[in-house]
């Protein structure tokens, strides 16, 4: 499937991966319309979301806005398409940035009638293992309902391929390592994960009953420039650069298959292309890694990477700022993505070293400020 004049939804487009894909997007097309829908809740910092916004936005002339119309009076479904020049050859690309919830009904219905969308993204989820334990309400309401409408939306449009974020927490309490997409999933630690899981079922079922084609692909801690600042490598970085003590859990006895954004992205794009054929057109997908790295070793590497940027002294005493404690409810031992499937049907398997993906992230924690 060629991108193409396609229209395209991506849900949770002010997210990290979100914005990544969208940016990628534009270079990607010729034509077509790319609309992106987020709630810019409080998870965390909405700043950090704004400020990915301004990079999807910069230069291209339309402030996010909401179904009752956005503060600088725009209308919601403006577009914006102006001919731009790549090797000789025009080309447009519309671009709507919608603020809203996919757990409004009514929201979703309105974008899928007015767009009619051929491929749909959806990466909008209430993430983080540990917030699931004291916020359980979010993540029914997002991770359950949001998704419930994106499939019933589906199921009414003549959407081509259904794309959508699953996560390698569903493997949980799994002792057998690499995981493998043909494991049984049926052990999850967290409610986090129990709603991924609960996606990729609901997924099977509506593309079982209804022919909707959909692919999920299961997320292995991605990392880089202007990621979550709850993922370890940023939270580390903050703490660091304050003076205080970063905590390593299970006393450094982790491993994590750390996953470069970037790779992320490609691996994507690349299964956006390519819907499911059969019966029943539904596909499941590991996109890491492949080398689970010990939690110890990364520490060592991002502090080598927050020096070497000048965020941090060179005589910066880390043994002082570090403390061990044993493993948290919820988390998991090791991650470890089995590659293989993805590198059948795709060609592609993530290839960026982890110094080079924590050296960018601190070039760009030092630009940013």
């Amino acid at each position: 499937m060629e991108l193409y004049g396609k229209r395209i939804l991506v849900t949770g487009h002010a997210g990290f991966i979100g914005s990544y894909l969208v940016r990628r997007l534009f270079k990607e097309m010729d034509c077509g319309t790319i609309v992106g829908v987020d709630n810019l809740n409080d998870y965390y910092d909405p700043a950090l979301k704004r400020y990915r916004l301004q990079q999807m936005e910069a230069g291209r002339g339309v402030p996010p806005c909401t179904p009752g119309g956005s503060e600088s009076g725009e209308n919601p479904s403006a577009r914006w398409a102006p001919p731009l020049e790549r090797g000789g050859v025009e080309r447009g690309v519309d671009y709507v940035s919608v603020i809203g919830s996919i757990a409004d009904r009514d929201l979703v219905e309105k974008l899928f009638a007015e767009y009619k969308f051929d491929i749909v993204v959806n990466l909008a989820a209430q993430a983080g293992v540990r917030y699931s334990i004291e916020n359980p309400d979010v993540y029914i309401e997002s991770n359950i309902v949001g998704f419930y409408n994106i499939l019933e939306a589906c199921r009414h449009s003549q959407v081509q391929h259904l794309v959508y974020a699953s996560s390698s927490s569903v493997y949980g309490g799994n002792r057998k390592v690499p995981f493998s997409v043909d494991d049984k999933v049926d052990t999850p630690v967290s409610l986090y994960a129990a709603t991924k899981k609960s996606n990729e079922l609901m997924a099977h079922c509506y593309s079982k009953l209804y022919g909707i084609p959909s692919t999920g692909l299961r997320f292995f801690t991605v990392y880089g420039p202007a990621g979550r600042p709850d993922m370890a490598y940023f939270s580390f970085a903050d703490k660091l650069v304050r003076g205080e003590t970063i905590q390593i859990f299970n006393y450094g006895n982790c491993r994590r298959d750390f996953t470069y954004v970037d790779d992320i992205v490609e691996g994507v794009v690349r299964v956006m292309r390519r819907p499911p054929v059969g019966e029943t057109p539904y596909a499941i997908y590991n996109i890491g890694g492949g080398q689970p790295e010990n939690l110890l070793d990364f520490v060592n590497i991002l502090q080598e990477e927050l020096v070497r940027a000048g965020a941090l002294p060179a005589d910066y005493d880390f043994e002082a700022h570090t403390e061990f404690l044993p493993m948290q409810p919820g988390d998991v031992p090791v991650t470890f993505a089995d590659t293989e499937a993805l590198e059948r049907d795709f060609g592609f398997k993530p290839t960026t070293p982890l110094r080079e993906g924590l050296r960018k992230f601190a070039e760009w924690y030092v630009r940013r400020g």
